[in-house]
Order: C-alpha cells, then sequence, then structure tokens
C-alpha cells in the first residue's frame, strides 16, 4: 500500500503486495534467461562465421551476399548479428505495473519470433549498412570495456568493504588479509609466469617491456596503499592500522596481470616471441576447449557487468518505491548489446575484414593493443580512486589558507 497524503491507496495496477512481489521474482529470473539467450547468439556469430558458407548455402542466392563467402560470412556474418531490440521496447520502463515490464518479463514465445525475425533481417540490409554497423561496433564495444571496468571497480569496493575493517574498528578482518595475501602472491606469480611464457629469449623487446609496464603498475597500486597506511585507521586501535585499501589494490593487482596476459595471449601465432606452449594446431580439441572457456568467460563477465545496473546510476539516494522495477531494464540490454558488439569484434579480432581461422577468437596485434590500453586505464583509474581524496583534500587546504591570509578589503 502507498500513502498519499495520509490516506493509504491501492497501488496502480492492482494485485497489491503480493502481486508485485511476484513481478519482481519473474522480472529477477528473466535475466538469466536473457543470458542463455545472449549466449546462444554469440555461439550462432561464430557458427555462420566458420561454418555458415557451407551450412547456409542458400544466402549464397540473396542479392547483398552475393556467391562470394565474405559478406554474408565470416567477417561481415557476424556483424549482421544485433542485440537491440529489447533495448528498443523496454526504454524507460520504471514500474512493475507497466506493460512493458510484463514484455521484459515473459511473452516468450513471441520474443522468440521478434528475435527469429531479428536475426533474419540483417542479412538483406546493404553491405554498406553493416560497414557502417561495424565502425560503430567499435566505438560501443570499447564502451563497454569501460562498463565492465566499472563493474569491476564496483565489486572490488564491495570486497573491501566486506571483508575488510573499518576505520577506528579493532576487528582485524583475517578473511580479508589473508584473502590480499593471497592476491599479491598471484600478482607476483603471475607476473613470473608471464616472462616465463612470453619472454623466451632476450630480443622480445614489446613483451618484456608489456610485462615490466605491468609489474610497475602493480607496484604503483602497493605503493599508493602503503602511502594511506594509518590513513584510514585510528592511532591506538590495534588491528585496524591495516590500510583498509590492502584487499582492494590486491585484487586490481591480480587483474591487471590477467589483463596482461589476456593481451600477450591474443597476439599472432607467429613470430619468435611465440611461445611454444600455446596451441599451435588449428582443430586440436585443446583449441576447442579453449575456444569454449573463452566464449563462456566473456558470456558471464557480460552477464554480471549487466546485472550490476546500481554501478551506473547517476544518483544512489532515490528512494525505492514497492512498485519499482528491481533493476534498470534499459542499461541491462544496453549491456548486453554493447556485449554483443564486444564479441563481434572479437570474432574479427577488431578488423572489419579480417581474414579469421576456425576456432579463433580475439587473435591479433589489433585485440593485443585494444587490452593494453585497457590494462593502462583500468590501472590510471584505480590509481586515481586511490589519491584523490588526499589530492582533492590538499587542494582544500590550501585554498582555505589563501583565504585566511588574504588581506582584509
Amino acid at each position: 500500500m502507498i500513502k498519499e497524503g495520509g490516506v493509504a491507496v491501492e497501488p496502480r495496477g492492482g494485485g497489491g503486495s503480493g502481486a508485485y512481489e511476484a513481478r519482481r521474482r519473474q522480472a529477477l529470473r528473466a535475466r538469466y534467461a536473457y543470458g542463455f539467450v545472449f549466449f546462444a547468439t554469440n555461439l550462432l556469430a561464430w557458427f555462420v562465421r566458420d561454418y555458415g558458407a557451407r551450412a547456409l548455402r542458400g544466402l549464397h542466392h540473396v542479392p547483398v551476399c552475393g556467391a562470394g563467402d565474405s559478406k554474408c560470412f565470416q567477417s561481415g556474418g557476424v556483424l549482421r548479428i544485433f542485440f537491440w531490440v529489447m533495448f528498443a521496447t523496454t526504454f524507460g520502463t520504471r514500474k512493475l505495473y507497466e506493460a512493458r515490464n510484463s514484455w521484459h518479463s515473459g511473452c516468450w514465445i513471441l520474443k522468440l519470433l521478434v528475435y527469429v525475425v531479428s536475426i533474419g533481417i540483417p542479412f538483406v540490409i546493404p553491405n554498406i549498412f553493416i560497414q557502417l554497423y561495424g565502425e560503430i561496433a567499435r566505438l560501443g564495444a570499447g564502451i563497454f570495456l569501460l562498463l565492465q571496468l566499472i563493474s569491476m571497480l564496483h565489486f572490488i569496493s564491495w570486497c573491501n568493504k566486506r571483508w575488510m575493517p573499518d576505520p577506528g574498528s579493532k576487528q582485524c578482518g583475517l578473511f580479508g588479509l589473508f584473502l590480499s595475501t593471497i592476491s599479491f602472491i598471484a600478482s607476483f606469480a603471475g607476473i613470473i609466469v608471464l616472462y616465463l611464457l612470453y619472454v623466451p629469449n632476450s630480443s622480445c623487446a614489446f613483451n618484456i617491456f608489456t610485462i615490466t609496464w605491468t609489474g610497475n603498475l602493480g607496484d604503483d597500486n602497493d605503493g599508493s596503499v602503503a602511502s594511506f597506511k594509518g590513513w584510514n585507521g585510528a592511532p591506538g586501535s590495534g588491528c585496524s592500522l591495516v590500510n583498509v585499501g590492502l584487499l582492494s589494490s590486491g585484487i586490481m593487482g591480480s587483474y591487471i596481470v590477467f589483463l596482461c596476459w589476456s593481451a600477450l595471449h591474443s597476439e599472432p601465432q607467429t613470430g619468435k616471441c611465440y611461445s611454444q606452449l600455446k596451441i599451435a594446431k588449428d582443430g586440436d580439441w585443446a583449441t576447442i576447449v579453449s575456444f569454449i572457456i573463452a566464449i563462456c568467460s566473456i558470456v558471464m563477465a557480460t552477464f554480471s557487468t549487466g546485472i550490476d545496473t546500481r554501478s551506473f546510476q547517476f544518483r544512489n539516494d532515490e528512494v525505492e518505491m514497492e512498485e519499482d522495477t528491481p533493476y534498470s531494464y534499459e542499461v541491462f540490454h544496453t549491456v548486453f548489446a554493447m556485449g554483443a558488439m564486444y564479441f563481434a569484434m572479437l570474432f574479427i579480432s577488431w578488423e572489419l575484414n579480417h581474414p579469421t581461422k576456425k576456432w579463433s577468437i580475439d587473435v591479433g596485434w589489433a585485440s593485443t593493443w585494444v587490452k593494453i590500453i585497457n590494462e593502462w586505464i583500468a590501472a590510471s583509474i584505480y590509481i586515481w580512486r586511490l589519491i584523490s581524496p588526499v589530492v582533492l583534500r590538499s587542494q582544500r587546504v590550501i585554498d582555505e589558507e589563501v583565504v585566511a591570509h588574504r588581506p582584509a578589503v
């Protein structure tokens, strides 16, 4: 019930609290269905890329496809699979009693038909528009990486608040310290493993620089946290002298090392710095397993970013009403749509006319540099988040001193 002017009023849409609770649960369950659809859609994109030319011979008779394989298959086929329909049809949904909420959480048979149509229509769209979408997909994939980074930083902050002691508390946060230790050990060990795998000889200057710079970024994170020791803790409070940012720094260091490994793993499979431990034969069982694991991990990362809609809200102090949707539908579907763009870039290695190999994903110098830049941005944002409170506070102190010593007029 909602009170207006001290009078109890039945919520709009009827059904009361029980109906709202049922709709809320239905909306939360719908996220997993969309996650499965997203997974299946990207498997379809891979199938069209690698096997569409043989399995879908009928498309050769479509005017925009022609007899060649590149326009509707390989990279062209990947770019023809969109994921924007649900965003367009649920944009602005805020209340559980709205018809668009029912569309988002139900009507699966009708949505299946819409899905099939949305998959088929792009194969009759002129190629010039597909190339334009490819350029837009590059931008959307980059935005998706930033959204994923924001979600990751939000997760790191949650872990730090959950398992590390509050400022002034006498609690030791032993579990948080254990996780911090494991994270720092993993980061250090990861750097060593990267040297062993990707620096077979001293002439691999690019790999040496990338790994060394990653190690320096990790040291910068550790140094930033060390510089704050005692900042959040009160003197004489025992275990609270342990810096509360220790866990977040450890997790971020491990994440940066992971991004470095991902970048080096995307290097072309040629050259003297190509690790012999990588999969060399195309199409063997190890390649297939690694390909499937890569797809599943990216799908899970997209899903976790999509459900974390609160990280992308400009205001988190809004009062939630009983009839409000449990999460932002447009943000959820936007993340999935941009995740589909990111997947498309992985399948074509960020190059619109890239000749891809079967069972390959995200291999090429363009992919390598995208991940390296993403790593540097992640480290820079995190370090700024650590030092910004002190920098801004110092600036305020300086401004106050200037005002205090300014002669009166």
